[in-house]
């Protein structure tokens, strides 16, 4: 079973907690033991699990990765959009989530999150159960 849906990013740097969307597909599909791939197909964005407890953690996340790749440097990618291409790379693209009785196997903090790097725009998030 693969699974769409679309967010709207709002700012040329975010984390969107996705946790409670891809926890409704894991329940829709009715497996009780199995894996959960997130996918994100964008070169600018990428999918992350992280503290989702507190939202300190994820800007503080967000503004250590613009102190470590700034936007204006010497890139050669002429679209201006290197920094996000790096931390796309840095980042990833796709996570690989336990199911065990029908629910995502996270840690009691984890949260799954959408990361924009290139925004605001829009994005696709895939998911696979199996």
């Amino acid at each position: 079973m693969i699974e769409n849906f679309s967010i709207v990013t709002s700012s040329r740097t975010q984390f969107i907690d996705i946790t409670s969307r891809v926890a409704e597909i894991v329940e829709k599909s009715n497996l009780e033991e199995g894996i959960c791939w997130i996918f994100v197909p964008h070169t600018t964005a990428a999918v992350t699990i992280n503290e989702g407890a507190d939202p300190s953690v994820p800007r503080d996340i967000l503004e250590h990765l613009d102190r470590m790749i700034p936007q204006q440097e010497s890139y050669h990618h002429l679209e201006g959009n290197s920094p996000a291409h790096i931390k796309s790379f840095l980042t990833g693209s796709s996570q690989v989530i336990i199911i065990r009785e029908g629910k995502l196997l996270l840690g009691t903090w984890q949260s799954i999150y959408l990361c924009e790097f290139d925004g605001p725009r829009h994005r696709q998030v895939m998911v696979k159960i199996g």
